[in-house]
């Protein structure tokens, strides 16, 4: 079975992304426009009437942006925690709520959508509630964890699941410090429910990558506290540091903030 994986947007602006089949798939997020997302993805070769779900990583804007939308208009299910759909319909950017198209999901509790098993778990973000997913079909595991202050035992279970890893890398130590943010938006960013460090996501994925995994996404990089660059070559260094090389051990990539990636496809 072919599956597909493009990142539609990822960054404080919105996130977006979708995995699927031949035939069908879902999204994570929709915190881009509606009308963005469907023509991104039918530049893709994607039709909107594909799209089986949407699964909700938290409620900030940056994640739920189209939901309304897509629930309510196309009638697509939106999968998320109870908290997480009570955090939505309060959202200041909720011009149309959620009613028919709520579903919810519990952490820890695999649900079955034809042939993807999604699992959601627990990560450290200041949210109402925040989850990451873990999706596995025809064998090859995705684990997303999109926003995050620090990878717990239970993060850390779930990226070393990984065939496919979708991994917060948002800031550059020394340019948040530096840069002109408000120190209490520093100190949030920085913080156990903020965002992870370029250090913070190399020195994890150097001391506990797995042989079984093929491919990191950098994801969610700050506009003014990162470059593309800087986060790809941190992860690089570490990982080289432990004799693991770039484009034979693993492959890495930095996703685009505002435009969308290139189409992954496994077979």
């Amino acid at each position: 079975m072919r599956v597909k994986f493009i990142s539609l947007a990822s960054g404080s602006s919105g996130n977006c992304y979708y995995i699927g089949t031949d035939t069908y798939g879902i999204l994570i997020d929709a915190g881009i426009a509606a009308r963005t997302i469907k023509k991104i993805l039918r530049d893709s070769g994607v039709g909107m009437e594909s799209i089986r779900a949407v699964f909700i990583t938290h409620d900030h804007a940056d994640h739920i942006k189209a939901v309304g939308g897509l629930g309510e208009k196309l009638n697509i299910p939106i999968y998320t925690t109870s908290l997480i759909h009570e955090g939505i319909n309060k959202s200041y950017c909720m011009t149309e709520k959620l009613h028919d198209s709520v579903r919810y999901l519990e952490k820890y509790h695999p649900m079955q959508l034809e042939d993807f098993q999604i699992e959601s778990f627990e990560v450290p973000h200041d949210g109402t509630d925040n989850v990451g997913y873990c999706i596995e079909i025809d064998g090859k595991v995705f684990s997303f964890l999109t926003d995050l202050g620090e990878i717990t035992p239970t993060a850390a279970k779930y990226i070393c699941k990984a065939n496919y890893l979708i991994l917060e890398a948002n800031y550059d130590d020394e340019m948040l410090r530096m840069g002109t943010y408000p120190q209490y938006l520093k100190e949030r960013i920085s913080s156990r429910t903020g965002h992870m460090s370029n250090l913070d996501t190399a020195d994890f994925l150097a001391e506990n990558i797995t042989e079984h995994l093929k491919y990191i996404w950098l994801c969610h990089l700050s506009k003014d506290n990162n470059h593309p660059e800087l986060a790809y070559k941190t992860v690089e260094w570490k990982l080289k540091n432990k004799g693991i090389q770039i484009g034979k051990d693993v492959q890495l990539f930095t996703l685009k903030r505002n435009t969308p990636s290139d189409i992954f496809i496994f077979d």
